[in-house]
């Protein structure tokens, strides 16, 4: 079930809406809790029952290894090393499944190319969310050998693994940040003005996945359907679309989760901190992904030795964070080049910062000009989104292709294919109103305003949490927001699923 459809909007989080809070108001905190658990399974089962079958065996498994390896149960294991073992064997299973689902034919594929055998690919479907609810487990299972986790009941954790707003795309949460709201339920009544703050976040976020992210990604696709009529300056567009499409199609979902989990009473971590102001890619993942970002640190960069052991030591582990970052989002040697882009400057960047013995990441920006501070923040977001292109494309030849292209292909006029692609009709009838249709170049204009207008909100306005913050409700703010949900209901027909979906 998506965010942005019907059956969601007007079934689904209305009938989850009146329950959860008709059980709290009857003094029902534990059947709230079931409530929610059943509601959020039945979120995930309506793309695909066999999904749901999955998660059900995934969520009975891992709780299982938690009972084995929490407090309760220590006197059944009581040798460390017996500890350990269960939740080695926790980890190997999980990633097991991952690995089947998610990469066993891409093993089978690279071993058919690599040594001429003739495996068969058996074509397995990717299960929605895998990669998230996976590491989620993961991480709750090692926490719980680290003595991290008491104890939680079947119905709390279900709805820790399931909890449908984040389910999906993240964010990746954590134990002690959910289970505590869980279970102060009963403590629990309807905050309106939290409710009306996670309405406005939703309806933002919304925008930004319905009216930027889908409006670019016709652009995009558009673009790598066609590399061989590409000139130079639409290899560039192509680049740019794509950079903003990923940023607001998966922001604009956390940003729903968000806003979803605060009428819910529940808070759920912010993902996204405008990553494309970050000034330098150290900056730049301390602002994307930030939930993920944490899982790595926390479960593989401080276990491996952190920066405990000396430069040479830490710029391997940070190297080898960023391969398996490259690796989690995908099944495919162009998502590990996309990966070690990332880490080659991420390391870089460190060195150099070791060098000149800065304290934090910035304070050298913060100490030249704002002129300095703006090439630093282009220079960033250009890095990224060229690197965004293996992210993106098919394979490490069609990325090579487009760039190759945007570096030296043929200088001729933008196409007008292209610019037709971002030319949404309630955009055009403004253009035709204004008799700006009659222009040569009246076709580009709304290419270029929607292309400006994305790289201001992602690049220099307040992203959506800040402006929820500063947010004065009244009745301009309501009347914006009530455009903004017909406008994005009436586009409900023509959007896309979310890119994180595939990963």
């Amino acid at each position: 079930m998506l965010f942005n459809s019907y059956i969601f909007v007007f079934v689904f989080f209305p009938i989850c809406l009146i329950g959860y809070y008709g059980l709290l108001r009857s003094g029902k905190p534990g059947a709230a809790r079931v409530f929610l658990a059943a509601m959020s399974l039945w979120f995930y089962g309506y793309f695909n029952l066999s999904y749901l079958l999955i998660m059900i065996c995934s969520i009975a498994g891992n709780y299982l290894f938690h009972r084995l390896l929490s407090r309760q149960s220590l006197r059944l294991w009581r040798g460390k090393r017996s500890n350990m073992a269960v939740m080695i064997l926790a980890v190997a299973l999980n990633l097991g499944v991952l690995f089947y689902f998610k990469y066993f034919d891409f093993f089978l594929d690279t071993m058919n190319a690599a040594i001429g055998t003739e495996f068969v690919l058996r074509g397995i479907l990717l299960p929605l969310g895998i990669s998230f609810f996976t590491f989620q487990q993961i991480s709750f299972i090692v926490d719980t050998y680290w003595g991290e986790v008491a104890g939680c009941s079947l119905s709390e954790y279900a709805l820790f693994v399931s909890f449908f707003p984040q389910l999906i795309a993240g964010p990746i949460v954590n134990h002690s940040e959910m289970l505590p709201q869980f279970r102060a339920f009963g403590e629990r009544k309807a905050d309106w003005e939290r409710i009306a703050g996670g309405l406005a976040l939703f309806v933002l976020g919304l925008a930004k996945k319905v009216l930027l992210a889908d409006t670019f990604g016709a652009g995009v696709d558009y673009g790598y359907e066609n590399l061989a009529v590409l000139g130079r300056a639409d290899a560039w567009l192509v680049i740019l679309f794509y950079a903003l499409q990923l940023y607001f199609d998966f922001s604009g979902y956390c940003d729903m989760a968000v806003g979803i989990g605060r009428m819910l009473g529940i808070e759920i971590p912010v993902n996204f901190n405008s990553p494309y102001k970050a000034v330098n890619i150290v900056d730049f993942w301390k602002r994307w992904h930030i939930t993920l970002n944490r899982f790595f640190t926390k479960y593989v960069y401080i276990p491996l030795g952190g920066n405990r052991k000396g430069r040479g030591r830490m710029y391997l582990n940070l190297l080898i964070v960023f391969f398996l970052s490259g690796f989690w989002h995908g099944a495919g040697f162009h998502f590990l080049v996309w990966g070690m882009l990332h880490g080659v400057l991420y390391v870089a960047t460190r060195f150099w910062q070791g060098r000149v013995r800065c304290r934090n990441d910035n304070s050298l920006i913060k100490q030249g000009s704002k002129v300095m501070t703006l090439v630093s923040q282009i220079a960033t977001f250009l890095y990224v989104s060229v690197a965004w292109v293996y992210f993106r494309a098919e394979n490490i030849r069609q990325a090579n292709t487009l760039l190759r292209t945007a570096c030296a292909g043929e200088v001729k006029k933008i196409s007008l294919d292209l610019a037709e692609c971002l030319q949404p009709d309630e955009f055009w009838y403004v253009i035709k109103v204004l008799h700006l249709d009659n222009l040569s170049f009246s076709r580009y204009i709304l290419m270029f305003v929607i292309l400006a207008a994305g790289l201001y909100f992602a690049m220099v306005g307040r992203n959506a949490q800040e402006r929820v913050a500063r947010l004065k409700y009244g009745s301009v703010s309501a009347a914006i927001l009530v455009v903004l949900t017909v406008w994005c209901i009436l586009s409900f027909s023509g959007v896309s699923t979310f890119l994180y979906f595939n990963f």
